[in-house]
Formats: structure tokens, C-alpha cells, sequence
């Protein structure tokens, strides 16, 4: 069975303007575990993520973060734990600081600097962190004049300040260009190979995006779990093409998978 579960939904289900967005989603990850969520536009993909990060309580069913309950725990504390990074979470972020001060500001799940005090030993740490993923020159520079995979690279940075139990990736790879999106691949692919990171879930669209080393896949369609389990048993031609609803052919190749339509 592996490590106790950092995270677990069970018959989670969410309905948004009578619209059935998730309908009773089963789905546990563990420690050691590296997750990636696949699905077509409107499969519930980002909607689950922002869940299992504690955003959006579902409709129905039970979420479970690091051993807590959400509706019996504090969600601003326990937010501290979780790593969450979104394009919409960092389009929210002040855009006045510094990148510095983004990963600094993830100390209390904060989006500006203003509302807590910092210590030395905090600047310190977020320091650390931007030369841990190659931003240390950039820790002066103002977040919105990087570029999109600079940007990324910081805020891969800002989801470990707190030394999170669980991190969620929603979409890393929006507005980067090919060298950006592989310079990302490779990081993530090093983050799953190294067993003191958390446990990781990733939201993507493409499979060349999914890191080598990544061990799990749920791949969801119209709001359920169509599959679940380790890479090689669902991220199958059969079951992809179930998904998005087109005959494809899935190749692998080293840690890397393909997509084409057959």
C-alpha cells in the first residue's frame, strides 16, 4: 500500500451553476507518488486540482489534505502546507514585488507582502531557493518583467518555502516556447526522481509535457474517472483516445510520451 496518503477524494462531486463539473472522483496519492491529470477541456481537470489545494469545496463527497478533513480543519493554516501554483493563483500575485518577495510571500500562502512580517532567516530561505532554480540574479527584478519560463522557475521556487507535503501544478507549461516548456520537463523530471520532494500532481493537456520519472496518471472525462493507476496501465492509446474522443496512437520513448492521430 505505500505511504500514507497525502491526499484522498472520495466521491467527490462538484456542480457549478447546475452544471455537473466533477461527479464522484475516487482518488488517492501518496508521498512518493508523482501524478499527472489528463483529460480534455472541460473534463474537470483544474477544477479537481483547485479542490485537492483547498480553493473550492466540492459539492459533495470527502477531501482529506496531509491528514486533514476540509470542512474540520482550518483551511488558511493548513493552506501553508500545500503548494499550489496556477496561472490564475499567479496572475493574482502583486505584481509590484519582487521575485524575492514571491517566494518569500509563500511563507503564509500570501499574494503581497504587506499583511505579515518576514525574518531574515525567511529572506534567507527564499534567497536559497531562487539559486536552487536558477533565478538568484533575478531575486531584484519585478516578477511581471520576466520571462513566461523565468516566471515558472520562481514560482517553482515559491511552492517549496514552506517544505510542502503535497504539490499541485496546474498547467506549468501555459506561454512557454519550446526550449521553456523542456527546461521545465527536465526540472520536474528531477523533482520526481528525488524521493525528498513531496508527492506531485500535474494538470496538462499534452503528454510530451509529462515529466520522465513521474509515476501515476487519472485521466478524467465529462467530470469522472475514466482511468486510474500507474503510467504504463493509463496512458494507453485505448483509453486516451476514450478520452478526447479521437482514434490517437500513444508512443513512449524513454520517459517521454507522444500523441498522434491515427
Amino acid at each position: 500500500m505505500g505511504a500514507s496518503p497525502v491526499l484522498r477524494c472520495v466521491g467527490v462531486s462538484l456542480v457549478l451553476d447546475g452544471a455537473t463539473i466533477l461527479d464522484g472522483i475516487d482518488w488517492t496519492v501518496r508521498a512518493e507518488e508523482r501524478w499527472v491529470v489528463l483529460g480534455a477541456n472541460g473534463a474537470g481537470k483544474t477544477s479537481l486540482l483547485r479542490i485537492a489545494a483547498l480553493y473550492q469545496h466540492p459539492s459533495a463527497g470527502t477531501v482529506e489534505v496531509l491528514g486533514q478533513t476540509l470542512g474540520r480543519t482550518d483551511v488558511r493554516t493548513l493552506r501553508e502546507r500545500i503548494a499550489f501554483s496556477s496561472p490564475a493563483l499567479a496572475a493574482k500575485l502583486e505584481p509590484s514585488m519582487t521575485a524575492a518577495e514571491v517566494v518569500m510571500t509563500a511563507r503564509y500562502a500570501a499574494l503581497a507582502p504587506w499583511w505579515h512580517r518576514y525574518t531574515d532567516a525567511e529572506r534567507a530561505r527564499a534567497l536559497a531557493l531562487l539559486g536552487e532554480w536558477r533565478c538568484a540574479p533575478l531575486a531584484t527584478h519585478a516578477f511581471p518583467t520576466l520571462s513566461a519560463g523565468e516566471r515558472q522557475r520562481v514560482l517553482l521556487a515559491r511552492m517549496l518555502m514552506n517544505e510542502p507535503g503535497v504539490a499541485l501544478l496546474d498547467e506549468p507549461t501555459a506561454g512557454l516556447d519550446i526550449g521553456g516548456r523542456e527546461e521545465l520537463v527536465a526540472d520536474l523530471a528531477a523533482w520526481a526522481r528525488d524521493a525528498t520532494r513531496p508527492a506531485m500532481v500535474l494538470v496538462t493537456h499534452h503528454l510530451e509535457e509529462i515529466p520522465p520519472a513521474f509515476t501515476h496518471a487519472l485521466v478524467l472525462k465529462g467530470g469522472r474517472t475514466l482511468a486510474s493507476g500507474p503510467l504504463a496501465a493509463t496512458v494507453t492509446s485505448e483509453i486516451l483516445g476514450d478520452a478526447f474522443g479521437l482514434p490517437l496512437r500513444i508512443d513512449e520513448n524513454e520517459g517521454r510520451y507522444t500523441a498522434r492521430l491515427v
